[in-house]
């Protein structure tokens, strides 16, 4: 009974990773360029803009830029350089890396709840005698 179940399961597995479901990962290469270029449009908004939103940007011919978002538009971005005050503008669909040092909300939640509860903890084991 055993062996039927464990050959039934393996037969349902491989029959779902083999049938036709690898289309959705044959797109074109326009296509990734334009959906990659959306998520790192979705990733500057989300930073903003000012000294604090640091971020570093590689573009499609390899260079490396490095400084804080001054500027957002619809189809591109504007990086200052914090050392020169140099601003550069870019366009989304240059760019395939951003690193940025900002933490997103969630983080610095947990952050927060990290050191609320490592307080409730001293504060308990202070009193507890």
């Amino acid at each position: 009974m055993c062996k039927k179940f464990f050959s039934l399961t393996l037969a349902c597995l491989l029959f779902y990773t083999g049938a036709g479901f690898h289309s959705a990962y044959a797109k074109s290469n326009p296509e990734k360029q334009a959906r990659l270029a959306e998520k790192i449009k979705v990733g500057i908004f989300k930073l903003g803009i000012g000294k604090e939103s640091r971020v570093a940007v590689r573009l499609r011919d390899k260079t490396k830029l490095a400084g804080y978002i001054s500027e957002i538009k619809e189809d591109s971005f504007v990086l200052t350089d914090l050392k020169t005050g140099t601003s550069t503008a870019i366009d989304y669909s240059d760019v395939t890396q951003v690193k940025g040092n900002s933490l997103s909300k969630g983080a610095k939640i947990a952050i927060w709840a990290g050191i609320a509860f490592a307080i409730f903890l001293l504060l308990f084991y202070r009193y507890a005698d």
